[in-house]
């Protein structure tokens, strides 16, 4: 183990006395070849900077993107709330019979209920698109920085009208509030 050590230790004042011996006698040298060494490698980091700074960019507008459908779907819960409530009382106001304002009341409680479920997946389906654009940035950017190319698998095909409702987002508000 001792001679290992001592080995070593040759080998390296060894290595280390020939890069005094060449410091000592073309240090222009030296130098010229280690700043030349620095500048290709702070331009090979030009494309990964970019790269960054682009998915940056394209993550900032997908947040945007994202915080104003989620401010337009919490407008449209509003007005419609507020439109629902106004018209509620003015049936109420009409009901003759404590029966019928009861079962207007369940009515609207039913109504309620619909709407809930639907602004909820209208959330989570915006949700949905922001995480679904954000892997393919991050997976975008990965490979560009990686120097992979971009996984190419082919894209999930999309169900037709069969099985998948439609989405009516300005329609089924407009019943709603002059229900």
């Amino acid at each position: 183990m001792i001679s290992k050590t001592r080995k070593f230790v040759n080998e390296q004042r060894q290595f280390l006395s020939e890069r005094a011996r060449k410091l000592r006698t073309a240090p222009a040298e030296v130098a010229r070849t280690a700043a030349i060494k620095s500048a290709k490698r702070i331009k090979s980091l030009k494309d990964p900077v970019r790269a960054l700074s682009h998915s940056g960019v394209r993550l900032t507008a997908i947040s945007q993107g994202t915080a104003q459908s989620l401010i337009e779907l919490q407008a449209e819960i509003v007005t419609s709330a507020l439109s629902n409530a106004a018209a509620q009382l003015e049936r109420a106001a009409q009901t003759e019979s404590a029966m019928a304002l009861a079962r207007d009341q369940a009515d609207v409680l039913r109504a309620t209920r619909e709407r809930i479920v639907e602004d909820l997946s209208q959330a989570v389906a915006i949700f949905k698109v922001a995480g679904g654009d954000i892997r393919k940035v991050a997976t975008q950017t990965y490979g560009k920085l990686s120097g992979r190319a971009e996984d190419k698998r082919p894209a999930a095909k999309k169900a037709g009208r069969k099985g998948k409702r439609a989405v009516r987002k300005t329609p089924a508000r407009a019943r709603r509030a002059t229900a």
